[in-house]
């Protein structure tokens, strides 16, 4: 039996060659596939908003521990507020603690608040979860090293 929220889009749980969970929050629907071991993608639907953010960084944060790979999927969002980008500033810190490669795929919605919240583009932000997906698997860039000045 499946239910449906109000402003909660339903979307598709059997996604093929990919396992799935799903958790539902407040006006929002968190979903993750896992396209390969190592690597989850973390879908939200609906509103992402002070009401749900923190639900939506511990969910996230529950798939990250089992993968090495991290991608966010916003694309689904219809609002996003600016406690959602506070939830992706915490999402940051937390998977750089845990040593997870994560990337970002945005929505108009996500991209309207991380210009004002983010104009500095420090978030790991793609057009799409294929871009995200490959930047995830990439090298790292290189770390700056600090040289000596010889006199």
């Amino acid at each position: 039996m499946e239910f449906t929220m109000p402003h909660v889009p339903t979307h598709d749980t059997n996604t093929a060659n990919a396992a799935t969970d799903l958790q539902v929050s407040r006006t929002a629907q968190f979903q993750t596939t896992w396209p390969q071991d190592g690597t989850a993608v973390v879908a939200a639907y609906g509103e992402l908003d002070a009401a749900n953010g923190a639900d939506f960084v511990a969910y996230a944060i529950a798939q990250a521990e089992r993968a090495q790979h991290l991608v966010i999927d916003l694309s689904g969002l219809t609002f996003f507020a600016t406690a959602g980008f506070t939830a992706l500033h915490n999402l940051n810190v937390q998977t750089v603690g845990q040593e997870v490669r994560w990337a970002l795929a945005s929505a108009p919605s996500v991209q309207r608040v991380l210009r004002i919240c983010d104009p500095d583009a420090t978030l790991p932000v793609f057009a799409d979860v294929d871009d995200a997906l490959r930047a995830v698997h990439q090298d790292p860039p290189p770390l700056l090293h600090l040289v000596t000045e010889s006199r």
